[in-house]
């Protein structure tokens, strides 16, 4: 399973959250640091198109662990509840598509 880890205590507003995760990702320069550009990018794992540093097989997920995600839930509880109801809406697009859903998300 591919696993990418954000650090929660890290995260204190929407710009941390998008730096940390174009690092963690691999996101490519154009990244729009939005989450719109978040979903676009996470929403092609398992193409070759360059958006992330992970190339998932057919089957495969990629785990995203939060950890300290209590801090995070803390500092912008708006954020953690709009990255997982973001999950699940890329996970139903993978789903749509015929495929099993891509991402699970781990918060420790």
């Amino acid at each position: 399973m591919a696993h990418v880890r954000l650090d929660g205590a890290a995260i204190i507003d929407w710009p941390s959250f998008h730096a940390q995760c174009k690092e963690a990702f691999g996101f490519p320069d154009f990244y729009g640091n939005n989450l719109d550009a978040w979903v676009d990018c996470l929403s092609y794992l398992r193409d070759d198109d360059g958006m992330t540093r992970f190339r998932l097989a057919e089957n495969e997920v990629l785990e995203i662990e939060l950890a300290q995600s209590d801090a995070l839930r803390q500092h912008a509880p708006e954020l953690l509840e709009e990255v997982a109801f973001c999950i699940e809406g890329i996970n139903e697009r993978y789903t749509d598509y015929g495929e099993k859903p891509a991402l699970k998300l781990v918060l420790r």
